[in-house]
C-alpha cells in the first residue's frame, strides 16, 4: 500500500559502529516494534536520544491475530502516541486514503502501525534480539546473525505473546488438537468442524463469532453464569459533561473506575492490593457490544469448565464439570494471558533474577525503571506497577512520555 508521504530510508541517528568488531552502539535500544516500541522510539527520537528499535513492525498484530478481527478499543483510542500528535489513525486514514470505520478493522490498524514507522523514519531493524546481557557498562544485544549491539539503556516493548495461558487441563492435548485464539490469522481451516471456544473474554467471544462465521460449529464453554456485555447502557454515555466525569474517552473499566485508570501516574501510588482489584475489574471478562447478534446463533454452556480432555481416533472428548460431554475437532483457548517476563526468551535467567518481581511482573519505579539500572519495561508487563491502561494501545501516550521524562540525551548530560 502506498500511503503518499512514505519515507523510503530510514534514519539511524546517534549510533556508531566499530569497525571489524561486529559491534554497533546506540544510547537506548528498544526490543519489539509494536504499538509501545514504535511510539517509546519516536519520542526518544524527538528528545534527541539516539534509539534503535528491534523486530518486525507490528509483526504479533499482523500474524498472530484472527483475520477479520475488530478492535476493542474506540478509535480515539486506537492512537499510538508521538509527541506531537501529529501521526494520528485521522492522519493515516487521510494519508492512505482509507476511509474511517469503527469499529476498526484489525488490518487497518496493522498498516496504521507501519505506516506509523515509516513516516517517524525511525531506526528500526528488523533483526530478532536473541539475548540481552548487563556489564558494569552497559547491555550487549547479541542479534539472530551474530551481530553485538551496545546499548546504555533497554527498553522492553515485547508484547503478551510468549505469555498465553494454557490451562493445566489442556497441557497433555496434542497442538493438533488445541491453539490459543492469538495463534494463527486462518480461521477458514476450520470450515466445516466442531470447534469448542474456551472463555467468556473478548478474545474468545470474537474468534468463536468469526470462527462461526467462517462455517464452523462452535460452541463457547463458559465459567461464568451468563456472558457480559461491553457498554451495554447507552444511556450513561449520552450525559454531556456527567458522562465524561464518569468515563475516560480510552474506555477502559466501568463506571467510575474507567476514569480512575486513565491516570496511570496516580494508580501506582495505590496499595498494591487494591490495585490490583481495581485492574481486575477492569478487565474482566465481558466482550463488545458489536458482538451479541454475531453470536445468536452459537450454542454457550455456561457455569462450568473442562474437567477432562482426552485425544480419540476421531477428534477430541471433552467432559464437562456439569456432566455432560463433547466431542470435537478442536479446541480454540480464549484463556487469555498470565505475565511472566521470565518467558522472554531473550532474558537470560541471571538477568531475570536481579529484576524485583511481583506474580511475574516487574516492579517498575517512575520512568518504568526496574531494579536493574538501565533496564525498563513497558505496555503490559507494566500493568501491575500503573494500571490497566497498560494493556491497552491507549496506554502509550502515558507510557511514553514517562519513559522520556527520565531518559536524557547524551548530549544534555553534565561532562
Amino acid at each position: 500500500m502506498s500511503y503518499g508521504t512514505e519515507i523510503g530510508s530510514i534514519a539511524v541517528d546517534n549510533i556508531t559502529t566499530t569497525e571489524g568488531a561486529g559491534q554497533s552502539q546506540c544510547e537506548v535500544a528498544v526490543i519489539g516494534a509494536g504499538p509501545y516500541g514504535l511510539s517509546a522510539a519516536a519520542h526518544l527520537k524527538a528528545k534527541g536520544v539516539g534509539t534503535r528499535v528491534f523486530g518486525k513492525p507490528m509483526e504479533f498484530w499482523a500474524t498472530k491475530m484472527p483475520e477479520g478481527m475488530l478492535l476493542r478499543s474506540p478509535r480515539i483510542a486506537s492512537n499510538i502516541s508521538d509527541r506531537e500528535h501529529a501521526f494520528s489513525l485521522d492522519a493515516y486514514e487521510l494519508a492512505a486514503q482509507v476511509a474511517p470505520s469503527a469499529p476498526l478493522p484489525l488490518d487497518t490498524f496493522v498498516e496504521y502501525g507501519r505506516w506509523f514507522r515509516h513516516q517517524l523514519g525511525s531506526a528500526l531493524d528488523e533483526r530478532t534480539v536473541v539475548r540481552v546481557d548487563r556489564d558494569q557498562r552497559s547491555f550487549r544485544l547479541t542479534l539472530d546473525d551474530g551481530q553485538i549491539v551496545r546499548a546504555e539503556r533497554v527498553v522492553v516493548a515485547a508484547g503478551i505473546g510468549p505469555f498465553r495461558k494454557k490451562p493445566a487441563v489442556f497441557k497433555h492435548v496434542p497442538a493438533q488438537y488445541v491453539s490459543h485464539c492469538y495463534e494463527g490469522r486462518d480461521v477458514r481451516k476450520f470450515k466445516g468442524k466442531k470447534v469448542a471456544v474456551i472463555g467468556a473474554g473478548q478474545s474468545a467471544l470474537e474468534s468463536a463469532a468469526l470462527i462461526h462465521e467462517a462455517g464452523a460449529e462452535v460452541e463457547l464453554i463458559v465459567r461464568n453464569s451468563r456472558l457480559r456485555w461491553i457498554g451495554m447502557h447507552k444511556w450513561l454515555h449520552q450525559m454531556g459533561p456527567i458522562s465524561r466525569l464518569l468515563y475516560s474517552s480510552h474506555d477502559v473499566g466501568p463506571l467510575g473506575i474507567s476514569r480512575l485508570v486513565a491516570y496511570p501516574k496516580l494508580m501506582s501510588y495505590v496499595p498494591l492490593k487494591l490495585r490490583d482489584k481495581i485492574r481486575k475489574r477492569a478487565v474482566r471478562s465481558s466482550g463488545s457490544r458489536w458482538l451479541p447478534e454475531r453470536l445468536a446463533s452459537v450454542r454457550a454452556a455456561t457455569d462450568c469448565v473442562v474437567s477432562e480432555a482426552t485425544p480419540m481416533r476421531n477428534g477430541i472428548s471433552l467432559k464437562l464439570s456439569d456432566g455432560t460431554e463433547r466431542l470435537v475437532d478442536h479446541i480454540v483457548l480464549g484463556t487469555g494471558y498470565e505475565v511472566d517476563i521470565s518467558r522472554y526468551d531473550f532474558l537470560p535467567p541471571e538477568l531475570v533474577r536481579e529484576v524485583v518481581q511481583f506474580g511475574g511482573y516487574p516492579r517498575l519505579s517512575s520512568g518504568f525503571r526496574s531494579s536493574v539500572p538501565g533496564l525498563h519495561f513497558i505496555g503490559a508487563t507494566a500493568a501491575r506497577s500503573f494500571g490497566p491502561l497498560l494493556y491497552f494501545v491507549a496506554g502509550t501516550e502515558f507510557a511514553s512520555r514517562e519513559l522520556v521524562s527520565h531518559i536524557s540525551p547524551r548530549s544534555e548530560r553534565p561532562r
